[in-house]
């Protein structure tokens, strides 16, 4: 800086700051170093119609008093102007609440409920997580539905229990959690069953079901679909099938679709999710068989045309090992 006030004197400070490629401004800062400094801000005068502090006072007092304190400044405006009094302008209400809270928002006192954790479920193998619920079937008539509960191994992808039944009732689903834990010899202290929060999800029966049997359970987040993906994905699958029925009929029918429907999915549906083997396959441990023999398959292809494959021994899909809901993302 010195150099540019030194060639000033001979040149001009517009001159000079040009020829050493110093901006303008950054000289006049630096030779007034107190220009601007947060430091020697000049006090702002108060303007003249703003309110005095009683008045301003009063205007809070207002705003937080149980009468307003639920309501719009637009509405406390409103209400005071009938009653014949004004203290300010809606928007210098605005402008006070946001001094006094940062921002604008609901002045009464709520109840801080915890956040619900996110659940964070791995399965290695069968009967470790059962992910459950219940959707609805479409009856004849408009407004009539059958309830279709399923429970589902999200490692296996195995249906390891259905019903459908007239409504959704904690007892119905108490019956079939207790006879699907029984067929599929679940020991206490073996199996997490997750579901949503409805209303039989959340009862005391299963509640105490799950007690007795000794198994954990665990809940998605409120609105939260995505903390169920297996069940939700097992439904569309049965929705989106060629054959199911915009209507059924009755009952009957409803359930004698299930049973053909199930049947299928478990024993000759090739799930993506799990290296395209059916979902018994995996569940009853007989997946690495028939890897193995496809791996063979595709090997005695390669022997044959390598070429066909790019000179790359072909592999099938592996079988995963380990499910998530809601992996941890580590840093």
């Amino acid at each position: 800086m010195s150099a540019v006030s030194n060639l000033s004197q001979d040149v001009g400070k517009k001159d000079a700051c040009e020829a050493l490629a110093l901006p303008r401004a950054t000289f006049y800062r630096h030779m007034s170093p107190n220009l601007g400094s947060p430091d020697e801000e000049k006090s702002r005068p108060a303007p003249v119609l703003a309110l005095t502090k009683q008045e301003r006072d009063c205007v809070i007092d207002i705003l937080h008093s149980e009468r307003f304190q639920d309501k719009a400044p637009r509405q406390v405006y409103a209400a005071l102007l009938d009653e014949g009094q004004y203290h300010c302008s809606v928007r210098t209400m605005y402008r006070i609440l946001t001094e006094v809270h940062g921002d604008v928002k609901e002045r009464r006192r709520h109840v801080k409920r915890p956040p619900y954790e996110k659940p964070e479920l791995l399965a290695t193998a069968p009967n470790q997580v059962w992910s459950w619920d219940i959707t609805k079937l479409k009856g004849a008539v408009k407004w009539t539905y059958f309830y279709l509960y399923v429970i589902l191994d999200i490692f296996s992808r195995y249906v390891v229990g259905w019903m459908v039944a007239y409504r959704e009732q904690d007892a119905l689903a108490k019956r079939l959690i207790e006879q699907s834990c029984i067929k599929q010899n679940i020991e206490p202290g073996q199996l997490i069953v997750h579901a949503d929060r409805g209303s039989s999800m959340t009862s005391k029966t299963v509640a105490h079901l799950f007690g007795d049997l000794g198994i954990t359970k665990t809940h998605s987040r409120p609105h939260v679909s995505n903390d169920n993906p297996y069940s939700e994905a097992q439904f569309k699958t049965l929705k989106y099938c060629p054959a199911f029925p915009e209507r059924f009929g009755s009952i009957q029918d409803a359930r004698s679709f299930c049973q053909a429907f199930f049947n299928w999915y478990n024993k000759e549906h090739y799930h993506s999710g799990i290296a395209l083997v059916t979902p018994e396959a995996v569940h009853y441990g007989l997946a690495e068989d028939i890897i193995k023999a496809r791996s063979m398959v595709l090997a005695e292809a390669y022997e044959k045309h390598p070429k066909r494959f790019k000179n790359r021994m072909p592999t099938p899909p592996a079988l995963p090992k380990a499910v998530w809901i809601n992996k941890p993302i580590f840093d």
